[in-house]
Parts: C-alpha cells; structure tokens; sequence
C-alpha cells in the first residue's frame, strides 16, 4: 500500500476540474488523480498536463453510476488506504437557448450535480482521512436561487437542523413539480441549476454538521464554494475568469493547512466565507 497522500478531483478532464487538478499538482503533497468518466478524454487530459512537467495519474470515474462510484472507493482504499482530498467538481447545466422541456433539465441536472454529488461523498467520506479535506464545487447561482425560494423554502435550506433526509426530499420534490409544471406556484425558482446548488452547498452544511458530531479528533474540513464565472464550455467566452482563477478558491480550500478549524461548513468565493 502506497503511503502517499492522495487527492481525487472529478470532471478533471476540462475546464474548472483541469485547472484544479494542474493547481494540485503543483501545490499539493501527495499523488494527485484526474478522474472522468470518460478514458479517452481523461487520458488526453493527462497527456496535456504531462507536457506541462505535472505528474497527475487517471482513473475512470462516472459519479452517475454507483458502481464506477463504489469501484474508484475500492481503488482508493486498497493502493492508499483512503482518500486525504476530494474535489466534487464534476456538474452539468443546461444552456439558457435550451429548449428542453424544464422538467428533463430538472430531473437531469440535480441527478448529476445533487444526487450523483451526494453519493461520492457518501460512499468517500468514510474512507476521508483524518485531516482530510472535502471540497464540494457549487455556485453562486445556488444562492441566488436561494433567495428566490418561498420563505418557508429558504428557511428549511438555511436551518441548522436540516437532515440529510429532508434535504433530499425537497430535491426529489423540486423535480417533482418541475415536470408537473407547479414549481413555480409551490415556492421555487426557475432554475434548475441554481436549485441543484442550492442543495449542495446545503448537503455540505449538513455533512460539515455531521462530522462534527461523529469524528470530533479528526480535524476533516469539509466546504463549498463558487469558482466565479468562468470561461469554460459551461458559461461560454464571455466569462471574467480564465480556468486557473477559477481554481484558486477550490485549491485554497482543498489545502487548508493542517490543524486548521475553518472554514468548515461553510460556502466560500474569493477564499472568503460567504453569508447563506
């Protein structure tokens, strides 16, 4: 068993996930994996990186599919016995022209970046090490949707009490009246991809919330954050920042030094923990 430290980042092959895994690379202790879930993408992302002087290693991972989820765990647990970094980075969104029908983007979009989300940190969090770190990449859109929630919506999201459960409840309920075309009327935004973040950045409160209780000793910090807007294929040219700045705040929180109590819990852009 190797006794290396170890970092995964999904959806490495591209835009903030590359640039995340090149900042790892250069600033981090340890074998770094570019995972995606596709070979020959990942691959070719290793190649461009390998070019640069960086050493990134690859292993296929589709966090939409529970057995490549529980599989790369496997990996994970018998070369290095656990994980000391995980990047949830991977995540879709539909583009605004998008004609499809609302409720498909709903059901899509929070099937990735909610569920399959929730499920990596599920099945990796046991194998967390201690003085591990768990970096969930939401959105600034995710507070944004937020605020346009109902009252009663945006004070379940913001409560200390939320369980995991009722979280996703309300997710499977978004879905729910999206395709029956009630979600506006029942308290929700008109994004899909706001609610999804929505919901991760408060699965990451919840889960920061656990840890707490369940592994005082062992110091894991566990955040969300926004990238900014970045020029990636998923928000276009336009964008302020190049990939490598939208890393910056991923990295600073997947480096946090050790012994370090914040932040933990909390959501986090420009290094800064932001209000929820």
């Amino acid at each position: 068993m190797s006794s290396s430290k170890v970092a995964l980042v999904t959806g490495g092959n591209k835009g903030i996930g590359f640039a995340i895994v090149r900042a790892m690379c250069k600033e981090f202790a340890g074998d770094v994996y570019l995972t995606a879930r596709d070979d020959g993408r990942g691959t070719a992302a290793l190649d461009s990186l390998r070019k640069e002087g960086l050493a990134p290693l690859f292993h296929r991972l589709d966090i939409t599919d529970p057995d490549s989820v529980r599989s790369a765990r496997d990996f994970f647990t018998e070369k290095y016995g656990g994980l000391d970094v995980l990047v949830n980075n991977a995540g879709i969104a539909f583009k605004m022209a998008d004609t499809t029908p609302f409720g498909i983007q709903a059901d899509v979009t929070l099937k990735t970046n909610f569920f399959a989300t929730r499920d990596m940190c599920n099945v990796f969090l046991p194998i967390i090490k201690p003085g591990g770190r768990l970096v969930n990449v939401s959105s600034g859109m995710g507070s944004v949707a937020l605020s346009r929630c109902s009252p009663e919506l945006q004070a379940r999201f913001r409560s200390d009490d939320i369980t995991e459960e009722e979280l996703v409840g309300l997710m499977e309920r978004f879905v729910r009246e999206a395709q029956e075309g009630v979600h506006a009327e029942r308290g929700w935004p008109n994004t899909a991809y706001g609610v999804s973040k929505t919901g991760l950045t408060t699965l990451t409160r919840i889960l920061a919330r656990n840890l707490t209780k369940e592994r005082p000793g062992d110091e894991i910090l566990c955040n969300a954050c926004c990238p900014g807007w970045v020029r990636t294929d998923m928000a276009g040219p336009n964008a302020t920042k190049s990939p490598d700045e939208g890393a910056i705040t991923p990295v600073y929180l997947a480096l946090l030094p050790a012994g370090a109590k914040e932040p933990h819990g909390q959501f986090v852009s420009e290094k800064k923990v932001q209000p929820w």
